[in-house]
């Protein structure tokens, strides 16, 4: 079949203001608040706020570098998002699929966040290794069975609203877990701090105990699907489990993958993942020394969690709002050139700081939620993008997987940031990563030529 354009025309359209506000009204959007801090939680407790506390206890720039590497689990999710997709747990699954598997995940990012507080870097990085990596696994899986409720559970036109509630949700637990954790760490220590953390995963259980499952009706087979099915049962000389095995691994893995070659074409489907994989190479590359630029410059973690984390994060929540907007007026095409053209001014504005040796905390703050504002409209938009790209079909199994595409380079990307930070120093590093933006807006620019931003195919 020929190619088609992975997103739907940009257009403003929509409900007027007063209608999109009562939405946010509507339980299960509520809901998607606190199920959005749940998600949120963990994610920097795994990554810049780790390196503060590692970097403060001495360890070296190139392990913390490598430590990075345990938020892999969020790239690497969707081998196991099928089991995820179509399994129902024993003894929590009498919650239903999606309601068992979160609270499994949230409970094992609890007991990781609390070991995590009981370690001590003093003694060797092995253990906060092995609990941040539970951790994150448990954080990943919680993604895959979040983002099915989320898709289950409201219409298309409510979609929008449950994202938006999601992800301010979600940035107040980034505030939580890098202001809040570092404030705690400094009045209490890191062990007070993380321990704390775990406590609050508790609003994730609570909201998952409350809300309803979705009721969705069981996937129907594509036709293809239903072939291949057919065939194996016609195999009656096989053994009845490996036939069984056989039609699982079928429509859970192999079906989500030709849907989407089948829908777009090999050639604009391959520039569709090639673009997504690169986008966010710089956020990626740069974050994990963030952190350890603020110390290295003397600042304290009280200075880093008032000024850095609590304004910069708080101005995220108004990037947020303002993506939609953009997005909203301007168009998936030119919301992603402009979150490509801020992440990079952001990044050069960080090399700035660098160059001037010891910057103010005025300095310090002002690029700092100038970044947090990039990486909101940076990442709002690739995340609308990626909505366009799913089948209702597969939405669950497809979504994880656009999304551990968009993060993978990056992370591998990031695990050798210290080395890089070591050899040619902080200010050509964030030149460098600024760089990094480049690719993805040359991979929009050959999407444009091909016709990527016209209307999506239908599922087949």
């Amino acid at each position: 079949m020929s190619a088609a354009a992975p997103v739907p025309p940009d257009s403003p359209g929509g409900p007027g203001w007063l209608g999109a506000l009562l939405v946010y009204r509507q339980p299960r959007v509520l809901s998607m608040l606190f199920l959005g801090f749940s998600a949120g939680l963990p994610f920097y407790l795994l990554y810049q706020t780790l390196s503060a506390w590692l970097r403060q206890a001495g360890i070296a720039r190139a392990t913390i570098g490598m430590l990075a590497w345990v938020s892999l689990f969020y790239t690497l999710k969707f081998l196991w998002a099928p089991v995820v997709d179509r399994v129902t747990l024993p003894v929590v699954g009498a919650l239903g699929r999606r309601r068992g598997w979160m609270l499994l995940a949230q409970l094992g990012i609890a007991l990781g966040l609390f070991n995590l507080g009981t370690s001590d870097p003093a003694s060797g990085v092995r253990a906060i290794a092995l609990w941040a990596l539970l951790t994150a696994f448990c954080a990943a899986t919680q993604d895959i069975a979040l983002d099915a409720w989320r898709i289950e559970s409201a219409a298309l036109s409510m979609q929008g609203a449950m994202l938006g509630a999601y992800q301010i949700g979600y940035r107040i637990a980034l505030i939580c877990g890098s202001a809040g954790a570092l404030a705690i760490a400094a009045r209490a220590g890191w062990h007070a701090s993380y321990h704390t953390m775990a406590a609050l995963a508790a609003i994730g259980v609570i909201t998952t105990l409350l809300i309803p499952e979705p009721a969705a009706a069981a996937p129907q087979a594509a036709a293809r699907e239903a072939r291949v099915i057919e065939w194996l049962e016609q195999r009656a000389h096989w053994p009845q489990s490996l036939r069984r095995a056989g039609e699982w691994f079928i429509g859970a893995v192999i079906c989500p993958l030709t849907d989407f070659f089948g829908r777009y074409g090999v050639s604009l489907a391959v520039l569709t993942l090639a673009f997504v994989s690169v986008y966010r190479l710089t956020e990626f590359t740069m974050g994990s020394m963030v952190n350890p630029f603020y110390i290295d410059r003397g600042f304290t973690l009280g200075q880093i969690a008032t000024v850095v984390k609590l304004y910069g994060l708080a101005m995220s929540l108004v990037g947020v709002f303002l993506a939609g907007v953009l997005i909203a007026r301007l168009g998936v095409l030119r919301s992603l050139v402009i979150g490509s053209l801020l992440i990079m001014g952001s990044n050069l504005g960080f090399a700035a700081l660098a160059s001037a040796g010891m910057p103010t905390l005025l300095q310090l703050g002002l690029v700092n939620a100038f970044d947090n504002l990039a990486l909101a409209m940076h990442g709002t938009a690739l995340l609308t993008f990626l909505s366009g790209l799913t089948s209702a079909r597969y939405t669950a199994t497809q979504y994880a997987l656009f999304s551990s595409i968009y993060a993978l380079p990056g992370k591998l990307l990031e695990g050798t940031s210290g080395l890089v930070v070591d050899h040619i120093g902080y200010t050509r590093f964030f030149v460098y990563t600024a760089s990094l933006a480049l690719p993805g807006l040359l991979l929009l620019y050959l999407l444009l030529r091909r016709g990527a931003f016209g209307p999506a195919p239908a599922a087949q």
